[in-house]
């Protein structure tokens, strides 16, 4: 009998070990096949085996003190001394040896979201997670990603510096990659039951490109188009205009452009591709489109300097705060590289060579977006379905396709033949449905962008991080195309500096502004403006230079780059500050960035406040007015007035336009000129103010009134109840820093946090704001000082996963520790002594 329940206990051993170590245990335990496969869950055994895996990811607080090895690519020994903060300091004797410890170190912390990235940006996450990313991959694929990548390893290559470099962080990565074993590997690797492949310049291009996507790749054309074709064009020309009243330009005002400018384009008669330019407005056609991804709207970024003239230390103080996706692991790798003419400290973008933002000995620098317009879509005739031949410039041209295959995991290869015209790819086709029901593309166009073109932005990075001037910088910007972003500039011999700069197209005013003919060579590119044309300052007189992305000039630059920038707020904010700035110290740039008054309630709020004296209220809707009354303006967290101000202008904004205008397809027009006819009143508005949609004539009073009430309304239902603590700003806005694969135990919830998106601390609804805070005051020995929401360390597991984000949220920075020696001090928590 012993024998028997021996055999069956040992056949129920067999089974549990089959079991847990096939997807069939995922079913039994989840008990639904479908989610199973769409989550591609690995076999829960391997997960939950302790010797190899998710357990063997666990990492003490306290890392190894020292390591002593040899690598055989390095060519001399390497030093790399971690602070208390796990930022790795890499003294080494050659550039190759210099920039392989940087392609390693940081694939010791980062190498999943690295790769993970580059799969992103490249189409291949079905092979990672299967069908549920096929139209991400699809939409990655047709938009030339790949394309553009290969374009820009093609330039890195062809330099035989940046081939150097980029060659040397590869095999760094590849090096730790090929010391891992199935036991060592990132927990995601195990969590979605899939192994590292080898790095390759390809993908740092690939990596590169994607930032570039996510900072250029807004577009308005479809909308503005079905805008044009409803309204007109007088109507959409005062409702978007090409300038705002409210805008403090980047290039401060009446500043003399001292170059000989190109001729501008010509005007073509027709300045977009409409279906039916004749049609009955009443009629509200539409262009048609299809979704496909777009990046956040609010993706932005504050910067500025202070002269001498205006500093405590009597040297130039830099700020930058990029305002990106707050996600786990960050999209910053902090570190400090040494060797022979080069001691630099900042970011890296993980998986890319050199450092993006940051500071040396004389210099320090950073970046905001441009904004510019370098995406445009070409409406394309084809000559048949085979889409073998379009029509352009009154002649049948040949299009080229390529065949990207698509692999999805558990399922058949997909072969996807994009069609490439003079313009660049066609994203959408007539047959395809909506691809990710995010933004609008019109189908059968083709997308023209500068990320397509050959460029080389890692020269730019590698040439700042050795410069020592005003003239080496303005050397450095010269290799940067895409995406467009505005440089921001100080050193030690007391030159400061900004310049909106990238290869911007030359255009006439307003190309792009809806959906071209891409049949007509009108309305083609006609050139490229000068990159030593492109708008600059140095040394302006007010003593400091600032961007927060709105408009790059005024009408004195002679190109056009845009007719749609951000809000004015920021930007006016502090340029307010700086204004009356003197003496400033750390703390005095610490506080600007941490800035949370609301330029647009302390300017409209009194206007609306007025309209509702002497009306009867119900008892929560007077409570919410008294509560606006004693606002201070200021976004902080534990208030309810900005939950009230926000909400209540959001209202006010759609009552105002959402009779005629369909969000859906149209887009409303910018804050900036909302803000506008409010001021003015019924004077300017009356058109807009009254509803057409009912029989009689409203007038902003009426508006202000029902969008209040409106407001208590939405918000009463939201929360279950009158204005209280469950209103209060940080609850409503909800930020949190989120794993990117949106998991919740590895992401952080509900941070209490002040800010908005309109205020100089940009921090926005949901996973969005400031992804890393830097102020350098410059000086004999640089001071500086940094924060990202996040952590050096991509493993869940680690101590240094987020252990930034409590101060990060404080508004608080770490202080950076630049090392010009390679000396082990008391607080340096490991050391690495490496040789060939």
């Amino acid at each position: 009998m012993k024998f028997i329940r021996f055999f069956i206990s040992l056949l129920f051993t067999l089974l549990l070990f089959y079991l847990f170590n096939t997807r069939l245990a995922d079913v039994l335990l989840l008990g639904d096949i479908k989610s199973v496969a769409d989550k591609n869950i690995p076999a829960l055994g391997v997960f939950l085996n302790p010797f190899g895996g998710f357990w063997a990811n666990a990492e003490p607080r306290n890392v190894p003190n020292s390591w002593k090895a040899t690598l055989p690519a390095l060519q001399d020994k390497v030093e790399v001394f971690f602070d208390e903060k796990l930022v790795p300091h890499v003294f080494a004797s050659n550039e190759h040896d210099l920039y392989f410890m940087q392609g390693f170190v940081t694939a010791k912390h980062r190498l999943w979201q690295m790769e993970f990235i580059s799969f992103a940006a490249s189409g291949r996450l079905s092979e990672i997670v299967g069908a549920r990313a096929i139209e991400h991959d699809r939409t990655q694929r047709r938009m030339g990603m790949v394309y553009a990548a290969e374009n820009a390893r093609q330039e890195i290559q062809k330099d035989s510096i940046c081939n150097r470099v980029a060659n040397a962080y590869t095999e760094g990565v590849n090096a730790y990659i090929d010391q891992l074993t199935p036991r060592e590997y990132p927990l995601e690797y195990k969590l979605l039951g899939y192994a590292p492949e080898a790095w390759t310049t390809l993908k740092t291009a690939l990596v590169l490109k994607y930032m570039a996507q996510d900072l250029a790749m807004r577009t308005d054309d479809v909308p503005m188009t079905n805008m044009l074709e409803k309204f007109g064009k007088d109507v959409v020309n005062e409702l978007f205009p090409t300038s705002s009243r409210y805008q403090s330009p980047i290039i401060p005002e009446n500043t003399k452009f001292d170059f000989k400018p190109l001729p501008i384009p010509k005007t073509p008669k027709e300045v977009s591709y409409l279906p039916n330019p004749k049609i009955d407005k009443k009629t509200d056609k539409r262009i048609s489109y299809v979704d496909v991804d777009k990046p956040k709207e609010n993706n932005g970024s504050n910067n500025w300097v202070i002269s001498g003239q205006k500093s405590a230390t009597e040297y130039p103080m830099l700020a930058n705060d990029p305002h990106l996706a707050l996600n786990l692991p960050s999209i910053w790798f902090e570190i400090q590289l040494v060797a022979p003419k080069i001691n630099v400290y900042g970011v890296s973008v993980a998986g890319t060579p050199c450092i993006a933002i940051g500071f040396n000995q004389e210099i320090a620098w950073g970046v905001t977006n441009v904004d510019a317009d370098v995406q445009d879509w070409y409406k394309i005739k084809f000559q048949d379905d085979t889409r073998k031949a379009y029509f352009h410039d009154k002649k049948w041209k040949p299009t080229t396709t390529r065949e990207e295959h698509i692999k999805v995991r558990n399922g058949e290869t997909i072969i996807e033949k994009v069609v490439f015209t003079h313009h660049g790819p066609v994203v959408a086709h007539a047959q395809d449905t909506a691809l990710a029901r995010k933004n609008r593309v019109p189908i059968d166009a083709a997308l023209r962008w500068t990320g397509h073109d050959a460029s080389n932005e890692l020269m730019t990075f590698y040439k700042l991080n050795r410069a020592r001037n005003y003239d080496d910088y303005k050397k450095a910007i010269a290799f940067f195309s895409v995406p467009a972003q505005n440089f921001i500039f100080a050193d030690i011999h007391q030159d400061i500096a900004i310049t909106p700069n990238g290869k911007f197209p030359l255009k006439w005013k307003g190309q792009g502004k809806y959906v071209l003919d891409g049949s007509n060579a009108e309305h083609d590119w006609q050139g490229w403006i000068p990159q030593v044309q492109n708008p600059h300052v140095k040394n302006p007189a007010r003593g400091f230079v600032s961007s927060a992305n709105q408009f790059p000039t005024d009408s004195l630059y002679p190109y056009y780059l845009h007719w749609r920038f951000v809000r004015y707020d920021r930007g006016a904010r502090i340029n307010e500050r700086l204004g009356i700035m003197e003496k400033a110290t750390v703390d005095s740039m610490r506080s600007l960035q941490n800035d949370v008054l609301g330029v647009l309630p302390r300017e409209v709020l009194p206007k609306l406040l007025a309209y509702t004296d002497g009306q009867k209220w119900k008892a929560s809707e007077q409570k919410a007015i008294d509560i606006l009354r004693k606002w201070d303006n200021k976004y902080t967290a534990t208030q309810i007035a900005p939950t009230l101000f926000s909400t209540w202008w959001n209202n006010l904004t759609d009552a105002i336009w959402t009779d005629e205008i369909d969000k859906g397809s149209m887009r409303l027009p910018v804050n900036d000129k909302t803000l506008e006819l409010v001021m003015a009143g019924d004077s300017l508005g009356k058109r807009w103010f009254d509803n057409v949609k009912t029989p009689q004539k409203e007038t902003l009073a009426d508006l202000v009134m029902a969008s209040l009430t409106k407001t208590i309304q939405d918000l009463e239902t939201k929360y279950k109840g009158a204005p209280m603590d469950t209103w209060q700003w940080t609850k409503y806005r909800n930020t949190a820093v989120q794993h990117l694969l949106r998991i919740p135990a590895f992401s952080i919830p509900m941070l209490q946090t002040d800010g908005d998106r309109t205020t100089v601390n940009a921090v926005d609804f949901g996973s969005h704001g400031p992804s890393w805070r830097m102020i350098v005051a410059l000086g004999r020995t640089p001071k500086a000082y940094g924060i990202f929401p996040g952590g050096q360390s991509g493993n869940p597991g680690s101590h240094y996963y987020a252990n930034f984000i409590g101060k990060w949220q404080k508004g608080e920075l770490n202080e950076i520790q630049y090392m010009k020696k390679a000396v082990r001090t008391s607080n340096m928590i490991s050391y690495w002594k490496l040789s060939k």
